[in-house]
C-alpha cells in the first residue's frame, strides 16, 4: 500500500521524531494490551503475538526491541529480513491476538484464522531521514503501527543473569529469546 492508499484506510503517517507526543503508555500497551510483531512482505510473511518488548530511545534514536525465542517461525523472517513492524491493537482484538500467539504460522493462515486482513505498506518515499524504502506487513485493525530497521541483533546469554531466578523460571527449556533492536523509522496511527 502506499501512502495514499494508507491514508484512504484511516492511517496517517507521522514522523517518529513526534513519537514522545503521543499518549503512549508502554507498560499497557506491550504488557497487558499486547502487541504483534510481523516481518516479511507481499511474497511471505509471519507475525506473531507478543507481551514483552521495550520501547525508548537508543544511539540517539528512538527505538523498540522485541525478544523472540528460536522456534518461533517469525524468527524466520526477521532474521532475513531488515525490516519489521509493531502493531498495536484496540481491546477488540484481544481474541486475535490470543490466537496469533498460540498458534504458528508454519501449521495455518493467521490472517484467515483471525480476520485480521494484512497491509503491505510499500513506502520508497522520504523516511525519517530519506535514506531508506521499506516492504512490511501489517493489518489494517491496527491503531498503530511502527516501522523498524533492525539496528541490533543478540541471544540472551545464561552467563548474563543477574537474578538467577529468571534464568531457572523462564528457560527451563534453555531456549533464550533473541533481542531485535529496531530504530523507528515511520509511524501510522490510525484516525479515530
Amino acid at each position: 500500500m502506499t501512502k495514499n492508499e494508507l491514508e484512504a484506510i484511516g492511517f496517517t503517517k507521522v514522523s517518529p521524531i513526534i513519537l514522545d507526543t503521543m499518549d503512549f503508555n508502554p507498560y499497557r500497551k506491550v504488557g497487558k494490551d499486547w502487541f504483534l510483531v510481523t516481518a516479511g512482505n507481499e511474497s511471505g510473511w509471519n507475525t506473531m503475538t507478543a507481551s514483552w518488548g521495550f520501547a525508548g530511545v537508543m544511539w540517539g534514536k528512538n527505538t523498540f526491541t522485541t525478544v523472540i525465542r528460536p522456534q518461533r517461525y517469525t524468527k524466520e523472517f526477521i532474521d532475513k529480513e531488515e525490516y519489521f513492524t509493531i502493531s498495536f491493537f484496540g481491546e477488540e482484538m484481544k481474541k486475535a491476538l490470543s490466537y496469533c500467539g498460540s498458534h504458528s504460522g508454519r501449521d495455518c493462515d493467521k490472517a484467515k484464522e483471525t480476520g485480521l486482513t494484512p497491509m503491505f505498506i510499500n513506502d520508497s518515499s522520504e523516511v525519517y531521514d530519506g535514506e531508506h524504502s521499506f516492504d512490511v506487513t501489517s493489518f489494517e485493525q491496527a491503531e498503530l503501527v511502527l516501522v523498524c530497521r533492525k539496528a541490533y541483533v543478540q541471544e540472551m546469554r545464561p552467563e548474563c543473569f543477574t537474578v538467577k531466578e529468571n534464568d531457572e523460571k523462564w528457560y527451563a527449556e534453555k531456549d533464550y529469546h533473541v533481542q531485535y533492536i529496531g530504530e523507528v523509522r515511520a509511524a501510522y496511527i490510525r484516525e479515530k
